[in-house]
């Protein structure tokens, strides 16, 4: 499985802005799908995450009510729209596939939030 990011950018506080990533390869094993973000000089965190199947999701607290992941099986990608963009929301975004035996990322799309 190889995976691609886009829609990263400078976005003012308060504003938007919607990520993808697409995945290509053996995209029938994948099993769940995620969002982390790594600022600088802080741990990488999951930002949310979505199953296959169901398309459970589950979100870190930081990002309830304002990100909402999601996934288009057919086209084999997956989205964050980011609202209420704040600066504290800066960070490299990395999307990860993982499924039986393996974990695939991203290479990151940068998010840059001025206040």
């Amino acid at each position: 499985v190889q995976l691609v990011e886009s829609g990263g950018g400078l976005v003012q506080a308060g504003g938007s802005l919607r990520l993808s990533c697409a995945a290509s390869g053996s995209t029938f094993s994948i099993a769940i799908m995620g969002w982390y973000r790594q600022a600088p000089g802080k741990q990488r965190e999951l930002v949310a995450s979505i199953t296959s199947g169901g398309g459970i999701t589950n979100y870190a607290d930081s990002v309830k009510g304002r990100f909402t992941i999601s996934r288009d099986n057919a086209e084999n990608t997956m989205y964050l729209q980011m609202n209420s963009l704040q600066p504290e929301d800066t960070a490299v975004y990395l999307c990860l596939a993982a499924g039986a035996g393996f974990g695939t990322w991203g290479q990151g799309t940068q998010v840059i939030v001025s206040s």
